[in-house]
C-alpha cells in the first residue's frame, strides 16, 4: 500500500500545482501509483500521464464529482463527493463532467454576486485570474483565497465560516448529480466509484452510517479511509461500516498544495488485514 495516493488535485481545479509538477512532487514523495482527481474534471490527465511516464509512476485516471444525497427522515439534501477511478472509457464520463462544469460556473457567479452585495466589491475578476479565466474551474477555495487577499477575512477557514458554508450569507448549493446517478455515470465509464472522505461533511454519526449504507445500496465500490489524524473511534466506525456493507477501501491524501500543509502527498492511512484495496481491482 505504501506509495499509493488515489486522491490529489492540480490547478485544473483547486490545487496549487500544475499537473506535471504534481507528478514531480509525487515522485519525490515516493508515490508509484497516483490518481489525479480534480473536481468535476479530467482535463489535466493527459499532461499528468506524459510526466508520469518519465518517473515510472502509474497514473490512474480520476475525477472527484460533486454529488448530493437525501435522507427522508431529515427532509434535507446533503452534498457529497464521489471519486471516480480507473475509467477505462473516460470519454463516456465527459458529457456528465461538462454539465457539472456549467453548474460550477453558474454557482461561482452567483456566489460572487452575493459577496458583492455584502462586501461592495466584485471578486470575480480576481478569482478568474487564479483559474486562467476558466469560470467552470472555480471552487469555493478560490473564492476564499480572494477574500483573504482582499483582507475581507484573515484565514481561508474564516471565509467559509463567515460567508461560504451552508447557512452563511454567500452560500449557494451545488445542484449536481444525485448519488445514484453519479455512481452509474462512473460505472458507465468502466470505472470505480469511491465515497470520498466520509467524515468531512459535518455529518452526525447517524448520517454517516446512513450515507455509507446508501452508497453501498446504489452500487458504490469503495470508501476512502479517514486520515490518521481522525480519532480512532471515527476510524473504527468507518471500518465497521465498510465490513458490514462488504465494500473495498481507497486511500488518498486529498493533496492540494502548500496552503494546506496538513495534507501531504503520499501520507495515507493504513488498511486493515481484512480490507481490500480498490487498487487491487485495477
Amino acid at each position: 500500500m505504501q506509495g499509493i495516493d488515489l486522491h490529489t488535485h492540480s490547478n485544473i481545479s483547486d490545487g496549487e500545482l500544475l499537473p506535471e509538477v504534481l507528478v514531480q512532487h509525487a515522485a519525490k514523495a515516493g508515490v508509484h501509483t497516483l490518481a489525479l482527481t480534480d473536481h468535476d474534471s479530467m482535463d489535466g490527465l493527459k499532461r499528468a500521464e506524459i510526466e508520469a511516464q518519465k518517473y515510472e509512476i502509474r497514473l490512474i485516471s480520476g475525477t472527484e464529482i460533486s454529488s448530493q444525497w437525501s435522507r427522508p427522515a431529515t427532509k434535507r439534501t446533503y452534498g457529497v463527493h464521489i471519486v471516480g477511478l480507473n475509467m477505462q472509457q473516460p470519454e463516456v464520463l465527459e458529457q456528465v463532467l461538462q454539465q457539472q462544469k456549467q453548474i460550477r460556473a453558474t454557482r461561482a457567479v452567483d456566489i460572487c454576486q452575493k459577496l458583492e452585495k455584502i462586501l461592495k466589491h466584485d471578486f470575480l475578476p480576481e478569482i478568474l485570474q487564479q483559474v486562467d479565466g476558466h469560470t467552470d474551474r472555480i471552487t469555493r477555495s478560490h473564492i476564499a483565497k480572494a477574500l483573504v487577499e482582499r483582507r475581507a477575512v484573515s484565514r481561508l477557514q474564516q471565509a467559509f465560516d463567515r460567508f461560504l458554508k451552508e447557512g452563511k450569507p454567500a452560500f449557494v448549493k451545488f445542484e449536481g448529480l444525485g448519488l445514484a446517478e453519479t455512481i452509474q455515470a462512473i460505472h458507465d465509464a468502466k470505472g470505480f466509484a469511491v465515497l470520498a472522505h466520509p467524515t468531512r461533511y459535518d455529518l452526525s454519526a447517524t448520517n454517516i452510517r446512513y450515507l455509507i449504507g446508501l452508497f453501498a445500496e446504489h452500487g458504490g465500490d469503495a470508501v476512502e479511509l479517514p486520515p490518521a489524524i481522525d480519532p480512532s473511534s471515527t476510524r473504527q466506525m468507518v471500518d465497521r461500516l465498510i465490513d458490514e456493507h462488504q465494500l473495498s477501501v481507497s486511500v488518498g491524501s486529498d493533496f492540494h498544495g502548500a496552503h494546506m500543509p496538513w495534507l501531504r502527498l503520499g501520507n495515507i492511512p493504513k488498511i486493515k488485514e481484512n480490507q481490500t484495496g480498490i487498487w487491487e481491482k485495477f
